[in-house]
């Protein structure tokens, strides 16, 4: 037999749904205007991160920020029209820090001349941050226009247990999950 201190180890599990949701609190009033406006990733190099977020991922520049006396430049990026894009600077930025899910490229002027900088893209240890995810009509349809462009991948949707999505690197090696709404149902 046995003793008690030698008993096998508790399967490990994620939190029941009952669990998750008696964690969460209902929000206060106060927070009923709150949205997430932004996500911000350092980039080494701005034209190559400007190049991939724009022309491989089709989002659009909204502003640009320079902070001379620190020696950094912000890059505002989401999937807006250009067209409304206020020509009014002032308007311009309330405008920009008023939609939903931004890409805020952070760049340390530079960067893009040292060879020994990087930044950890969260997915090696010390793990941390994932990635980002990006809604497609066409999962299959867009990694082949990826491919095409030389995008490098993580995973390609047929590869692995998830089928159906995949996940692309950036120029620093972020991680963007590239996914259909419509596919995780199934996948959920």
């Amino acid at each position: 037999s046995s003793s008690p201190d030698m008993a096998a180890p508790a399967e490990l599990s994620g939190l029941s749904d009952e669990a998750a949701y008696g964690a969460c609190s209902e929000p206060d009033a106060s927070t009923k205007d709150f949205l997430l406006q932004q996500t911000m990733l350092r980039v080494k190099d701005p034209k190559k991160s400007l190049d991939f977020y724009t022309r491989v991922l089709g989002m659009t520049l909204l502003q640009k920020f320079d902070f001379p006396t620190m020696k950094f430049s912000l890059y505002f990026l989401a999937y807006e029209d250009k067209n409304d894009i206020p020509k009014d600077k002032t308007e311009r930025t309330s405008w920009t820090f008023s939609r939903k899910a931004t890409l805020e490229l952070t760049h340390n002027w530079g960067t893009e001349n040292d060879e020994n900088q990087s930044y950890h893209n969260g997915n090696s240890d010390p793990r941390g941050f994932g990635h980002i995810g990006i809604a497609v009509p066409d999962v299959h349809k867009a990694c082949k226009r990826f491919e095409e462009l030389g995008v490098k991948f993580v995973k390609k949707p047929d590869d692995g247990k998830m089928k159906g999505l995949a996940f692309v690197q950036d120029p620093d090696g972020y991680w963007i999950e590239i996914l259909n709404p419509n596919h995780m149902v199934t996948l959920t």
